[in-house]
C-alpha cells in the first residue's frame, strides 16, 4: 500500500484577547445597545467573562470605562470616513457625496443605534466635563480638522475650514433626524446638500457675499 501523509496537525486555536480588550469589546456592545447609563458595571463584567475587581483593575471607575469606550472608536471611525472620501473618484464635492453614501449604508444597518459619540454626550448633558464628553467633543474636532485639510487642496483655508463646519452639522444633523424619524433617507438628503454646497463654493463660483456667508 502507498504511504500516506500523516494527517496535519489542528491548527492553534486564536489566542485569547487581552482582558482589557474584551473589557472594552463587552462595554461596547452593551452601550449601544442600551446607552452608558442603562448598563451597570455589573453587566458589563458579567458579558466580559471577569470578576468586577478584575475590570476595576484595569478601569478605574465606569467613567473610565466609558470614556474608554468612545475613545476606542475615534480612530475607527476616523479612518472609515477618510476610506470612504479617499477611494472615490472625482472633486471633493464628488468624494463628499461618497462619504454620505457610506453613512448612509451604516446607518441602514438593523443593528445601527445612532451616533455613539452624539448618544453619550445627550445621555451625559448635564456632565459638560466627563472624560467621555470630552472623547467626544475630541472625535468631533478631528473630523471637522481632516475635513479642513481635504478641502484646503481646493479652497482657501478659511473658506475650507467654513465648509467643513458645515459639512460636519448636516452629518451630525442627518444622524439626529434618521435617529428621531427612523428614516436613512435623512442622510441620503445630507449628501446631497453637501455637495451642492461644495460645488457652489468652487473658486471662481463664489459671490462677493459668500465670505459673510460662510464665516
Amino acid at each position: 500500500m502507498p504511504n500516506t501523509p500523516p494527517p496535519l496537525p489542528p491548527p492553534d486555536p486564536a489566542p485569547e484577547k487581552p482582558t482589557r480588550d474584551r473589557i472594552l469589546d463587552a462595554a461596547a456592545k452593551l452601550f449601544q445597545a442600551s446607552g452608558v447609563r442603562a448598563v451597570s458595571v455589573d453587566a458589563v463584567a458579567s458579558r466580559a467573562g471577569v470578576t468586577k475587581r478584575t475590570l476595576y483593575y484595569h478601569f478605574r471607575s465606569k467613567d473610565d470605562l466609558i470614556a474608554a469606550y468612545l475613545s476606542g472608536r475615534d480612530a475607527p471611525n476616523l479612518t472609515l470616513f477618510r476610506q470612504w472620501y479617499d477611494r472615490a473618484d472625482g472633486d471633493c464635492a464628488d468624494r463628499t457625496a461618497a462619504l454620505f453614501r457610506g453613512l448612509a449604508q451604516a446607518v441602514r444597518h438593523p443593528k445601527w443605534k445612532g451616533c455613539g459619540f452624539l448618544r453619550t454626550a445627550v445621555e451625559l448633558i448635564t456632565l459638560p466635563g466627563h472624560p467621555a464628553v470630552v472623547a467626544a467633543r475630541r472625535h468631533k474636532h478631528r473630523v471637522e480638522d481632516w475635513l479642513t485639510a481635504a478641502y484646503t487642496a481646493v479652497y482657501p483655508p478659511d473658506v475650507a475650514r467654513a465648509l467643513a463646519r458645515q459639512v460636519c452639522l448636516l452629518i451630525d444633523g442627518a444622524f439626529a433626524l434618521v435617529m428621531l424619524h427612523r428614516d436613512p433617507a435623512y442622510m441620503d438628503c445630507a449628501g446631497q446638500a453637501a455637495a451642492a454646497l461644495l460645488r457652489s463654493s468652487l473658486p471662481g463660483q463664489i459671490s462677493p457675499d459668500a465670505d459673510q456667508n460662510l464665516t
